[in-house]
């Protein structure tokens, strides 16, 4: 064993076998997998093996087709059959609301170039007979479904990271990790001891371990997981002699359940609402290649549910039963990245769906070590998405609960119960008896919208508008003709103070800095000129700023600014998360309601737009900003927590006059619809540039370099290939939710090509609708004859980031991507964007449709 090594991976499981050759096939040769044990001595060697496309996150789901699309390469390599089977694989709706989310779902596969069809229960049937079709309403087909051989699997990516010069070390523990004050990793084994650059945790069960080395409790939780074989079916046998395939794969929805042909037999495998966390506190290091007790009781109402839609099953005998630990993270996604407050700590864990994910982790990782980026937009697996809050047994429980819904739908409208509350705010308990329904923001209670007194506060779950849509009605329209009231909390709150604080806010920003007592709005961008942030920034004094921005990226964005902080010690920077909590008032009436709470001139003349103040609200010490979401007259007002109740009953009396209302977050983001404003990780995210996402009067090339500068200057200069446009859409009784696709009449204009969103698998048209070529996979394949992206003179080109119904206006409004040659085109009848299987007519509308001049917030 060496003992130098620029990155050494920690774990032999699938991931750490991908991560090991993605990193090898990027450049680093001196790199080194340590195992405890041997290959997939953890998860991966009981993996049923299943691999797919499909996943909510389209960015996920592009690095999960990355790694499908990958194994026939690393077999080529490695001399190491990966056993693939390519089967095709259906899902099964047996309820009218799974036939929404199967149309939603095939609708994001338009764009993302998957070849997803809508079929009927009998064509599902007749690939795999076993099943009674009556059962069912409708299913959709995926062709990129299968499943191979995980223990193959793994040694071809072993094989071939060693063929590309990487050192594999077997039998080998890692005890501890230690760091230098030059940043050098001490990689203590077993077997000694080696000097590391990098480290990178895919620990797999053992990850916590891991993170525990170096102080960091990770939200990490092995479930068990069960799956049985059944002995050889002669209805297997006879369809396999009869068509010369094997038999697909089947998700049942309401059984929970998964299943497919394993030899010839079946394998069937559930997500059963009893789950079971193994070794929920520590995980035993002595545990190796063996499986847990099987439980059939715990899983018996899910089979119950089998055996009546797939009728074949129930008098299959069975050969054996499976069950064994996965790890999983809160929301199911993986944990990939650098980890925020340590250098060179990388991890690429809870990783579930490892042989269908594994490759894009693989991939992602190696990019953002190699090159500072991982070269995808990966905010869906990034490490930075969960704070403080995301505790063990916060993990245990929501682990649970996204363990029994694997299956489940998730509704747009959806808050799930499980460890909650984690965070409140000193008003929550005022906001629950005001009748609020309450949502999680971050781990943090936050209002969405008020329910009636007398009624329960309590969203009905829809793809629809549903029964909180006449509320949020009446919170906008209120709001905007008089005055309102909500909760802000939930903003992430940073402090930039010192010598060096201006300097350094103006290397990192794209705007010029304001004066004191000054707003200045202000993107961030990254090296490569990609939209990284976006902030609200006032000049408190002169070497101290604040800071307001997206309270889910303050990880995300801690870890930044901790990159580039300056060596010298002259900016400090400080994170307030909830010891600094807010309200804002909005509306024509919020002017005169600040009036009666301050004692100082808050006209127009002395407290203009984009004006900060710190002054005393109600009687109680805060900062106030002139500037609001929802796009009208109004303010946000800080203050500490001890001081927020008495700020709320403040505002709720001196508003009693002017009919004041409290609104939710539901209500303000109809209203920021109105004003064509974008929002974080919807709109603007790392994989569009600044001027794609219409960000252009926010950026000043001719100020200070900053990071990302020559790359907007060059975006600025050859034109955005793509451009965010607000639209207007025809739709009927059901808003978009995001990632639907949206389509363009052919002949109507003349750019020239389109590549699809997020530039993974779909062919590119030429002006007449002709298909010119297929877009470059990430590893270098052509994906050409996608089905379903041209329908005769329509083709998809852009795709929608987020919407709603503008409840002021009237309008059902939706924000999107498309050809920057088209954003201009304000024509009726060029677009449509498709709603639950069904495209509706939408128009762009550049101006925004309330206030357009935006004199109302100036005024």
């Amino acid at each position: 064993m060496k003992s130098h090594a620029k990155a050494v991976v920690i774990g032999g499981g699938v991931v750490g076998a991908s991560v090991l050759f993605h990193l090898a096939k990027a450049g680093w040769k001196d790199v080194m997998l340590i195992e405890r044990s041997e290959l997939t001595s953890g998860s991966s060697w009981h993996a049923a093996g299943g691999f797919h496309t499909l996943n909510g996150d389209p960015n996920v789901a592009k690095l999960q087709a990355y790694t499908v699309q990958l194994y026939k390469e690393l077999e080529e390599i490695s001399g190491q059959s990966c056993g693939l089977h390519l089967t095709g694989g259906v899902m099964m709706a047996d309820t009218p609301e799974r036939m929404d989310f199967l149309r939603l779902t095939h609708a994001k596969g338009r764009y993302l170039g998957m070849e997803t069809e809508l079929i009927t229960p009998s064509e599902a049937k007749a690939m795999f007979p076993l099943m009674d079709e009556t059962n069912f309403v409708g299913a959709m087909w995926d062709p990129v479904e299968g499943h191979l051989d995980p223990s193959g699997t793994t040694h071809a990516y072993a094989k071939a990271a060693k063929k590309l010069g990487a050192e594999i070390v077997l039998r080998n523990r890692v005890v501890e990790l230690t760091q230098e004050v030059d940043g050098t990793w001490n990689v203590v084994t077993e077997q000694g001891t080696v000097k590391a650059e990098h480290v990178v945790n895919c620990g797999g069960l053992w990850a916590r371990e891991i993170g525990r080395m170096v102080g960091l409790e990770l939200p990490v939780l092995a479930m068990e997981h069960m799956y049985l074989l059944t002995e050889d079916m002669p209805e297997v046998v006879e369809f396999n002699k009869s068509t010369g395939r094997e038999m697909i794969g089947v998700i049942d929805f309401k059984g929970e359940i998964y299943t497919r042909q394993e030899r010839n037999g079946v394998l069937l495998g559930t997500y059963e609402k009893a789950a079971t966390p193994w070794s929920p506190v520590e995980t035993p290091w002595s545990f190796g290649h063996e499986l847990l007790a099987p439980d059939l009781d715990r899983i018996a109402p899910s089979l119950e549910v089998g055996f009546r839609h797939f009728p074949g099953l129930e008098k299959a005998g069975i050969k054996q039963i499976i069950n064994g630990p996965f790890t999983f993270a809160p929301d199911g996604n993986p944990l990939v990245g650098p980890v925020q407050g340590l250098t060179n700590y990388w991890t690429a864990c809870a990783v579930m769906a490892g042989f269908s994910q594994g490759g894009g982790v693989g991939l992602a990782l190696s990019n953002w070590m190699v090159h500072g980026d991982p070269g995808f937009d990966v905010w869906g697996m990034d490490v930075a998405r969960f704070g403080e809050w995301a505790t063990l047994r916060y993990t245990n429980a929501k682990v649970r609960e996204n363990y029994s819904r694997r299956f489940s739908i998730r509704f747009p409208n959806e808050e799930l119960p499980a460890a909650r509350p984690a965070q409140t705010t000193p008003l929550y308990d005022t906001m629950v008896t005001n009748n609020a329904v309450m949502g999680d923001s971050w781990g943090l209670e936050t209002p969405l919208w008020f329910a009636p007194k007398g009624t329960e506060p309590k969203d009905i779950v829809s793809f629809h508008r549903s029964n909180d849509f006449e509320h949020i009605g009446n919170e906008v329209r209120a709001t905007r003709e008089r005055v309102g009231v909500t909760e802000i909390a939930n903003f992430a709150k940073y402090e930039v103070a010192g010598p060096g604080a201006e300097d350094f806010l103006n290397r990192l920003m794209t705007n010029r800095m304001p004066k004191t007592g000054r707003l200045v709005l202000t993107p961030m961008l990254n090296e490569f000129g990609r939209l990284i942030g976006d902030f609200t920034i006032a000049k408190a004094a002169e070497e101290r700023f604040m800071i307001w921005g997206s309270s889910a990226a303050q990880k995300y964005h801690m870890r930044w600014f901790e990159r580039h902080l300056p060596k010298d010690g002259s900016v400090r920077l400080h994170r307030f998360d909830q010891t600094l909590v807010g309200l804002s008032i909005a509306g024509p009436c919020s002017r005169d309601l600040l009036a009666k709470l301050v004692d100082i001139d808050v006209s127009t003349k002395n407290f203009r737009f984009m004006d900060f103040r710190e002054i005393a609200v109600g009687g109680a010490p805060s900062m106030v900003n002139r500037v609001t979401y929802t796009g009208d007259l109004g303010y946000e007002i800080w203050m500490a927590p001890a001081y927020q109740r008495l700020v709320y009953a403040a505002i709720k009396q001196a508003g009693q006059e002017f009919g004041i209302v409290d609104f939710g977050m539901r209500a303000l983001l109809s209203m920021r619809l109105e004003k064509n404003f974008p929002t974080w990780f919807r709109e603007l995210r790392p994989i569009y540039g600044i001027f794609e996402g219409s960000m252009d009067r926010f950026i000043k090339l001719d100020k200070n370099d900053f990071i990302g500068r020559e790359q907007a200057a060059k975006e600025q200069a050859e034109g955005p290939k793509l451009r965010r446009v607000s639209f207007m859409v025809d739709a009927i009784d059901a808003d978009v939710m995001g990632d639907e696709p949206i389509w363009a009449k052919a002949g109507a204009t003349d750019y020239r090509t389109v590549e699809a969103p997020h530039g993974f698998g779909a062919p590119r048209y030429d002006v007449t609708g002709k298909k010119v070529c297929g877009s470059a996979a990430a590893n270098g394949n052509d994906s050409s004859g996608i089905r379903g992206i041209v329908d005769g003179d329509w083709r998809v080109v852009g795709w929608v980031t987020s919407g709603g119904y503008a409840h002021y206006v009237q309008k059902s409004m939706a924000q999107g991507y498309v050809p920057a040659a088209l954003a201009q085109n304000e024509s009726e009848g060029l677009f449509e964007i498709e709603i639950l299987g069904r495209r509706r007519p939408a128009r762009i509308n550049i101006a925004p449709p309330f206030d357009p001049s935006g004199e109302k917030m100036r005024t």
